[in-house]
Order: C-alpha cells, then structure tokens, then sequence
C-alpha cells in the first residue's frame, strides 16, 4: 500500500478521534437535579463525602457559589421546569405540583394527562406527558436543532422530574411505579417497554436494594454535621418506636417505599446507566441528552428534615452514587466528550422545631384552618358569600359570584384580609395578584412573586408567611416559599470546556438552559428569560 496514503488516513482518523474527544458538541449532556438539595449542604456535608463525586465536581468544575431561583412557589414541578426552559412559572405555566382548575373545579396535577395511557404501570401512575408544560425546553431545542438521531431521555423517581425535563419532543422519560415494582412511561412516548427495560424491571433490583436495613454508610459517632439521631421533629416509620438508625426495610413488600429511603436514589443511578448501554447514548457523533433526578432527597428531606443524621446519610450515600455514574460515563463516553451540570430544584426550609431550640422564630401553620378563618373574616365584614374556593400553594381561588353578588373585588378582599394578618401569628402579608408591584415587600420579593403567576392556573390572592413559618406537620419540614433557605441551590458544572473555578456573582436557575444553548451552538427555548453564565467556558 501507498505509505502516503497510510500517513493520511492516519491523520485523518486523528483528526476525527480529535474532533469527537473536544468537537465543537459534546457527545453527550448529562443534566443533574439533586430534589431539595440547598446550596449549604454541598459543604456542610463536605468531610465526609468522597473524592470522587461532589467533591470531584466542585474541584475540577465550576461551581456557581450564588445560584437562587427567581419566583415562587419554589416546589418540583416548577423548579424542574424552569431548569429546562430558561424561565418562570408565569410563562411555562407549570405553577405548581398541583394546581386548581378554575373552569372543571378541581385539582389539577402538573403531568397530569388524560389522553394518554400507562405503558407498564398499574393505574393512573402512567397517565403523565409534558402537555401542561407551555414552553419549549432546551432538550426540545436540541431536537430541532439536530434532530432525531440527538436522543433524549429523562429518568427519575418521580413521573414529573422525568418527563418536564425532557420536553416535548423526547424520546422517552422514565419513572418508577413502587406498586408496580418496574420503571414505567406512557403512551405518549411508546406502546410498549424496550426489552431491555422488561429485563430491568424482572430482576427487581428495588427489591435487592431493600433487602438489607438502612444502616448509616459510616459509624454514626462521624455524623457529627447536624442534630442528633433521636429527635422529636422527626417522622417515625410504621414498623419503629423512635426515629432512629436502623430503620427496617428488608421487610417492606411495597416498593413505593424505596422513594424514602436513598436507595431511590441508588436505583435511579443504576437506571442511568441501563439508559446509557442500552439507548448507546453519546455514541453516534449527535449530542445526545440525559436528563437525571434524584428524587429520594426530597422524601428524606420531607420526613426528617435537613439536619437530620438521616439527610446526611442520604447524601453521603448519593455522593457514592455520582462517583459511580462519573467514572461510568468516563468509561463510556470519554472523560471530555461529556458535559454535566448538577443543580436542585428547590431548596428546603430548617424544621421550625430545631429552629425553635435554638431560639430563632419559626413555627407552623394548617392550611385548611388559616382558609375557615378567612372565611370566616370574610362573611363578617362583607356578608355569607363562600368565598373561597380553594386554598392551596398560598393563594386564595375566589369565588366570582360571590364578588359580584357582593359588589367587590379581590383588591377588596386583600385590603380586609390584611387587617386579619396583622394580628395572625405568621402570616406577612395578604396581597392580590394584580397589584403584587404595589405592595410593601422588596422589590427581589415583589418581582419572584409576579414571576410565580400563570393568570389562568393561580388564585387572585397570595397569603405570604413569614420567614420559617411553614404549613406543614410538626416532623419533618417542607419548601415553596421565596425565602433564601428555599431559592439558594448548588449549580456545578463538569466536564467538556468547562473550566476550574468559581464565581460568587448571583446567577439565576432560568440561566441554566441558554448557557447550554450557547454551548451546543442551538437556539434558547422559546420563553427563555435568563442570560447566558460566560465566565465559566474553557475557550
């Protein structure tokens, strides 16, 4: 043979082994979301976690010190959202988990869709789509940008961290049906399950994981970075006594219950990487898209709170979770031929009953009692009129036969309604949603609460608490307010042009999909309103 040609295909095979290793696209994108993972628990857990894993990310990334989200209510279904689309609430619609349907006078859940069908799951587990979802986002862009040979994928515990991050035009997205016992989808993406994941799903891994207690991953003398074990702010399971290591899951025939646990999360990673073998994932020379969410955080976060030993395990466990799934990514797709960024969707409040111990205000409030006092309010000053509707992520849905009945209007209400706040232990301020700019907060707070209304799915009226005050049981704790323990969460980049560093400037969670898209040299979804984070590009 011609050793001149040798010498060029030789070159030219660099060339192209060069362009896929550092091309103009990474081979793949990997989008991370930690549920209820506040930015102070990326180092307040720091000593015990590996080096592998968060520490990897932050010492080899970029880490984002300042990241807030920008609206309210600061839950999984909004945050979810606007990690993908760029934007808030008030333009991708998705308000809230769950919503109230002013027109059928219901409740509406945010990847709730009736037109389509459970592919493997039992009931109406399966009946979810991104139809609700009103913007595009950045794994939709991808799709018109490149294609159908760019595959996208999302996974997650639960439907709506799998299916609002992959968009409208994704391939499939996974969630896990514990009744079921099996990773489910719907008819919107597929007939049928893959072979592979019927594979999956009959070899019960969930039940394998939950076979064994929960044992904390160290000795409990090294979890030494929040309360004690033994607190009485903390949820106990059926099958315990007290909140305390073990906690018995070998006997547990439901595996719903491994949401609860971080072998949810352990389950989630090994999905991952059965997505990435079998769907050959950033393989073909296309950038493909995976969009991963830990959802077990949030279960363990919801049940004890996020000083509790068994948060810390939680994630000294995920941590061992995410060194695994890198170093298979290394593996498989080439250590620079992928992009990562980690982000939460939401933070979480302290539990107002540690708070309460240490002397600093919090406490809590019912919801269903604060609604029958306004209520109440209402028909003494204005006449018996049913006035409320429905109460629910804060915000009153009015009753509009009554307002014109009564010849008022919700600026009215509002205007009364703060007179009974003034005197109510933890509620701020009661405000109409027409006039949020008018009112006496921040402006920073002024603007979240405007950037959280979608007209057609939200109430005419906010009921705003004050800070840790929270409407919750007294074990565990919860999110949604605009409040920094809620709206500060981690936002690490890895990987492919990604330089070393960090910046303390405040970037905004809506900023995440048009830096992608500057990156991948697409268009930002349509109702993108955050700016692209510069500094952080290795070019």
């Amino acid at each position: 043979m011609n050793y001149r040609i040798i010498f060029f295909l030789i070159l030219f095979s660099g060339n192209v082994l060069k362009a896929q290793q550092s091309g103009a696209r990474p081979q793949l994108v990997v989008g991370i979301v930690v549920d209820q993972m506040s930015y102070d628990l990326l180092y307040r857990f720091w000593p015990n976690y590996s080096e592998n894993g968060f520490k990897r990310l932050v010492r080899y990334g970029y880490s984002c010190e300042n990241n807030h989200y920008d609206y309210v209510p600061t839950y999984t279904g909004p945050g979810h959202a606007s990690i993908y689309t760029g934007t808030v609430p008030a333009v991708h619609g998705i308000v809230a988990n769950n919503w109230f349907d002013k027109v059928h006078g219901n409740g509406w859940y945010c990847s709730t869709d009736t037109n389509v069908t459970g592919v493997g799951a039992i009931g109406s587990s399966g009946q979810m789509s991104p139809a609700n979802m009103l913007s595009t986002t950045i794994t939709d862009q991808l799709k018109l940008s490149l294609g159908d040979d760019a595959k996208v994928i999302g996974i997650a515990m639960k439907d709506r961290g799998a299916i609002l991050p992959a968009g409208h035009a994704a391939d499939a997205a996974y969630w896990f049906d514990g009744y079921a016992n099996a990773w489910i989808s719907s008819t919107y993406y597929m007939d049928a399950l893959p072979v592979w994941l019927q594979a999956f799903n009959a070899s019960q891994p969930a039940n394998k994981l939950m076979s064994d207690d929960w044992h904390t991953l160290l000795p409990i003398s090294a979890y030494t970075h929040g309360t004690a074990d033994d607190v009485p702010w903390e949820w106990v399971g059926a099958q315990e006594t007290a909140p305390v290591f073990p906690h018995i899951t070998r006997t547990d025939t439901i595996m719903e219950h491994i949401k609860g646990t971080p072998f949810g999360n352990t389950l989630t990673a090994l999905m991952a990487r059965q997505v990435i073998e079998h769907e050959a994932m950033g393989k073909d020379g296309v950038t493909d898209f995976l969009c991963v969410s830990f959802s077990s955080t949030d279960y363990v976060g919801h049940d004890y709170g996020p000083h509790s030993v068994e948060t810390e395990d939680t994630y000294l466990r995920l941590d061992k979770d995410l060194a695994e799934l890198l170093e298979y990514l290394d593996l498989k797709v080439g250590e620079q031929n992928y992009l990562v960024f980690l982000t939460s969707d939401h933070g979480v409040a302290p539990v107002p009953g540690y708070m309460e111990s240490l002397h600093i205000p919090s406490g809590l409030l019912n919801g269903t009692l604060l609604s029958a006092e306004m209520e109440a309010v209402l028909d003494a000053q204005i006449g018996v009129g049913d006035w409320i509707r429905f109460y629910t992520n804060q915000q009153l849905y009015l009753n509009e036969a009554a307002m014109r009945q009564h010849d008022t209007d919700p600026e009215a209400i509002a205007g009364i309604l703060q007179y009974w706040a003034d005197s109510t232990d933890g509620v701020a301020r009661v405000i109409s949603t027409r006039n949020i700019q008018e009112s006496t907060l921040p402006a920073v707070h002024r603007e979240m609460l405007i950037n959280g209304i979608y007209p057609k799915r939200c109430g005419e009226i906010l009921v705003v608490y004050d800070p840790n005050w929270i409407s919750y049981g007294p074990t565990g704790s919860t999110h949604g307010s605009h409040y920094a323990y809620d709206t500060q969460v981690p936002l690490l980049w890895y990987g492919w042009k990604i330089r070393n560093g960090k910046t303390w400037r405040r970037t905004s969670i809506s900023d995440i999909a048009p830096t992608i898209a500057a990156m991948l040299r697409i268009p930002q979804p349509n109702g993108c309103i955050g700016s692209v984070i510069e500094e952080m590009k290795n070019e």
